[in-house]
């Protein structure tokens, strides 16, 4: 069988991008990293996605980004943003950012993908409903594209894995029609950046584009809000 390795962060959108890809008939190993983040909940439940939907592995990588800092979500001392209006797209990232963070995720994904003899890596980005991050963007996946023919020995045989994100060019209520006709539970999944126990703020902007999505698809939101 086919192998692709997919980070799984336990958000909306690496769910779905899982689901995608074991509907293309991919043996998916899955990838989570404990990277210094404030809420804990996203590792427990990136973990009963996995193996929920059929994942044939699944690591958690720890990488100290909260030493690099800068972001809301490994600095403890900066507030999470809530209730702010959210623009899709947005061209100025905000606090949430996390400097270098899919960069990184996608070179340990690139290492354990020609490990694995993996095709592709999945990684769920997007380009319209999202808070303005730049390594959201397609000239950063082209870019890491380019890196991944030449900086694996895969890539020198011409058999680099293709970076796959087909939730790019998705609006949220897209997202979550894909994935509810693939079967996604989306009451697993967790988007929250700042979580209240269990339950998500439902104020961050994650929360807000979530709430966003559910409402434009039409169906009702599972989420379990604070």
């Amino acid at each position: 069988m086919k192998r692709a390795v997919v980070l799984l962060s336990g958000g909306l959108d690496s769910t779905t991008c899982l689901a995608i890809a074991r509907d293309a008939g991919y043996e998916c190993h899955c990838l989570s990293f404990d990277y210094g983040q404030r809420q804990r909940h996203e590792l427990e439940r990136a973990a009963h996605i996995a193996q929920t939907l059929g994942a044939a592995s699944h690591r958690i990588v720890r990488i100290d980004l909260g030493s690099v800092g800068g972001s809301a979500l490994t600095d403890p001392s900066i507030d999470v943003p809530k209730d702010r209006p959210v623009e899709a797209g947005s061209s100025t990232p905000p606090i949430t950012y996390v400097p270098a963070r899919n960069t990184v995720f996608l070179a340990v994904a690139l290492g354990l993908a020609e490990v694995l003899g993996a095709e592709a890596i999945y990684v769920g980005v997007n380009a319209r409903d999202f808070s303005g991050y730049p390594d959201c963007r397609p000239e950063f996946l082209e870019a890491f594209s380019a890196l991944a023919k030449v900086a694996t020995v895969a890539g020198q045989e011409g058999k680099a894995p293709r970076i796959e994100a087909p939730l790019l060019h998705l609006g949220k209520a897209e997202i979550i029609r894909w994935g509810l006709r693939l079967g996604v539970d989306y009451s697993i999944t967790l988007s929250c950046y700042d979580p209240i126990g269990d339950a998500a703020c439902g104020r961050c902007d994650a929360c807000l584009l979530r709430k966003k999505g559910f409402r434009e698809a039409g169906v009702a939101d599972p989420t379990r809000y604070a």
